[in-house]
């Protein structure tokens, strides 16, 4: 009561006739029509600004200058924390009077009815604004800014590479608005960009002071496989994996770790680019320069295997010091391998220096050193002559390839697998892997050539083959193989004898086939080149020649004796024409 009769437009109102009870002849109209000139005019469904009365753990109480106050929830006050009595706000007019008679209002709505138009103001402007962090997402957070839920990216939040976002939940922070999309109606802002405009100005400072050798010290900001990002307090530098250390690395992790203070020597910038190349295993003498002097060729040294290849592997004997061990070092055995038949990346193994060059920082090593060479006393262990059991390494068109032991590897040419039979490729006499005898027939110390043979542990058969199959000779034998120029046939004990396709022809006049048994003559033997030809067709048609009798040959005329009588001449010709004729036919026949 007492507050209404503070307002001045009631001040002239019989409160005292009111209030005796004589309320009959006080005119309520009048009073009615003063106060509402006292209410601000406003409508359901407006925006208008209010002033808060009390701020609540759970609500907010505004006056708008209505007959009673709105009531608006705390929460949607979560983007001003430093909300107080007395602050203007705007408010959405949901309902002037509820079922219970009060007023309710909204501050989330009203914010949200202007909010596009101050969000394009502010990404006109760069206006700096507030927002609440509501929560994570993937790849950022969700932010409430006057109202409206914006995005606000992982890689926008700080300059730093944050590794905890749940930190930032429910905090205010200030932001900039980067990005609107009016379609969609998404909005992206930025914390990094107000820290950004900072720090150009310190980067600039910082590079306009940097020189090549400077050794400065940052802060492990990010490592990646490549290298490791350095800050150097506003601007970046990259430590390439190569200058971690001077050991191979293959984990930058195991050198550095995440926040750790190193000190860098600056290797290369470009300041037009913002590029900085940084190196730590600079700052420490190179492993070389403090190799034992009195290390040399043909000295044995200890290392592990570091890396391998397939034509050696990588061994390192200090740290940064390596030497290579090509594949060709590591066995006296010339098969083709690769280095890791014999090595795996960790070994602990001893080898030999081949060679050693301090000035280019190189050194090759070898293992195969540390067995005697095989061929060294070659001819002692493997005189011509001896006799030996080797292992099938490999076939070519031309013989096998042999081991005797590794190291020591023979070929066995292909005329001397057999002594009769005719190898046309290797693998029909024999298979890889299988052992086989063989004889030393030469040796070529100088380039690590054994000459083999296997039929020279028999004596030649051929010696033999000479009177057993002498021309003339007849032997029973089997077609094994017919082809264009002839046939092949089998005499026995490995034995093989060639017919042209006209002494395979048979007594009715057709051909033998494969497989068919038959007579054979020998027409030819040739001890040097093993080579022996025979015919079926021969043994039948000479047969024939010799059971068939000759025809009587007519006696030659005499020209000084012969009487000259017409008609016995004539007589005698004739006859001698038909002897003649048959005479001929008989020599035909026999050729």
């Amino acid at each position: 009561m007492e507050n209404l009769k503070n307002i001045a437009p009631l001040a002239d109102f019989d409160w005292d006739a009111f209030e005796s009870g004589a309320a009959a002849e006080v005119d309520m109209k009048a009073a009615e029509a003063a106060y509402d000139e006292t209410l601000n005019h406003v409508h359901e469904h407006e925006v208008t600004d209010g002033t808060v009365i009390s701020v609540g753990k759970r609500e907010v109480v505004v006056r708008i200058g209505s007959k009673s106050d709105g009531i608006i929830p705390v929460s949607e006050f979560r983007y001003n924390p430093d909300l107080a009595p007395g602050d203007i706000v705007e408010v959405y007019i949901e309902n002037l009077e509820d079922k219970k008679g009060q007023l309710v209002l909204s501050h989330k709505k009203a914010r949200t009815s202007k909010s596009w138009e101050r969000i394009n103001a502010a990404l006109e402007s760069k206006e700096v604004i507030k927002g609440f962090i509501k929560c994570r997402t993937k790849g950022g957070m969700i932010v409430d800014v006057f109202g409206i839920e914006a995005f606000l990216p992982g890689s926008q939040i700080d300059v730093k590479p944050i590794r905890d976002y749940d930190v930032f939940v429910g905090k205010t922070m200030e932001f900039q608005v980067v990005k609107i999309n009016q379609e969609y109606k998404n909005v992206v802002v930025s914390h990094k960009a107000l820290i950004e405009a900072e720090l150009e100005a310190q980067k600039q400072e910082i590079i306009s002071k940097l020189e090549k050798g400077q050794v400065l010290e940052g802060t492990v900001k990010n490592i990646t496989s490549y290298g490791v990002f350095i800050d150097l307090g506003g601007v970046d530098g990259l430590v390439h994996i190569t200058d971690l250390s001077w050991g191979r690395v293959d984990d930058p992790k195991k050198i550095v770790e995440l926040d750790q203070k190193v000190k860098v020597v600056i290797l290369d910038f470009d300041e037009e680019k913002r590029r900085i190349a940084l190196g730590i295993k600079q700052l420490t003498p190179h492993p070389w320069d403090a190799l034992d002097a009195e290390l040399k060729v043909g000295d044995k040294v200890n290392g592990r295997v570091v890396v391998m290849t397939d034509y050696g592997a990588f061994v390192e004997i200090a740290p940064g010091v390596e030497g290579l061990i090509h594949v060709s070092e590591m066995s006296w055995s010339q098969h083709l391998r690769s280095a890791q038949d014999f090595l795996k990346v960790g070994d602990e193994i001893e080898a030999v220096i081949l060679t050693l060059d301090r000035a280019e920082r190189k050194m090759s090593l070898g293992i195969k050193q540390l067995k005697d060479d095989p061929w060294k006393d070659i001819d002692v262990k493997y005189p011509v002559g001896s006799q030996h059991t080797a292992k099938v390494r490999n076939f070519t068109n031309f013989g096998v390839f042999v081991e005797l032991e590794e190291g020591v590897d023979g070929l066995i040419h292909i005329s001397d697998l057999s002594w009769t039979k005719k190898v046309k490729h290797p693998s029909e006499f024999t298979k890889i892997g299988e052992p086989i005898e063989v004889k030393v027939l030469e040796i070529d110390k100088d380039n690590r050539r054994l000459s083999l043979g296997h039929k020279q542990l028999e004596s030649n058969p051929w010696d033999a083959f000479e009177g057993l199959f002498a021309e003339g000779t007849v032997h029973q034998g089997t077609i094994t193989e017919v082809v264009e120029k002839g046939a092949v046939i089998s005499l026995g004990d490995d034995v093989e004898g060639f017919a042209t396709p006209k002494n395979i022809v048979k007594a009715d006049g057709t051909k033998a086939q494969k497989g068919e048994t038959l007579e054979f003559k020998v027409l030819e033997f040739n001890k040097d080149s093993k080579r022996i030809l025979v015919s079926h067709t021969r043994t039948f048609e000479e047969a024939r020649a010799e059971k068939k009798p000759r025809a009587p040959r007519a006696p030659r005329a005499q020209k000084e004796e012969a009487p000259v009588i017409q008609n016995q001449a004539a007589v005698n010709t004739l006859g001698d024409i038909d002897a003649l004729a048959a005479l001929k036919a008989q020599m035909e026949k026999g050729e």
